[in-house]
């Protein structure tokens, strides 16, 4: 499928307010129905599971598009996602962890399938102990 970049650009962009916005089902809206991701290799989930649950973890979550790769089917975004572990049972401490989605589209224009990556052991360390303060 060739992409052209400025419509990758523009879904990226709404991909990144829906995330900001709260609202799990608006994330959904950029995959196709029942839309599901992989977490670090874990099971494919439902995407409004998956960002229901980051939403109710951070419930201030910011993400930042930091970039966009595009390599042949598949479009790499990577981001930054900015918080507070403030949901229920949370430690309260700020969290700033980084990582990228591959996306697969259908022909339809939405995500088929999207697998995502993080440092799992830095997430969960700041969790913890909080984000280190920037230098």
């Amino acid at each position: 499928m060739a992409f052209d970049r400025d419509q990758v650009r523009d879904f990226a962009r709404t991909y990144t307010d829906a995330w900001c916005g709260g609202d799990p089902t608006r994330v959904a809206e950029h995959f196709v129905p029942d839309g599901k991701i992989a977490v670090n290799g874990g099971p494919p989930t439902e995407i409004t599971e998956v960002a229901r649950s980051f939403m109710s973890t951070f419930p201030d979550l910011h993400l930042h598009m930091n970039d966009l790769v595009v390599k042949d089917d598949v479009v790499e975004f990577h981001w930054t996602c900015v918080g507070t572990d403030a949901g229920p049972g949370g430690s309260g401490n700020p969290v700033r962890f980084s990582g990228f989605e591959e996306w697969t589209f259908a022909e339809n224009g939405l995500i088929a399938e999207s697998q995502g990556h993080f440092d799992q052991a830095e997430y969960e360390r700041q969790l913890q102990h909080g984000a280190a303060e920037p230098h």
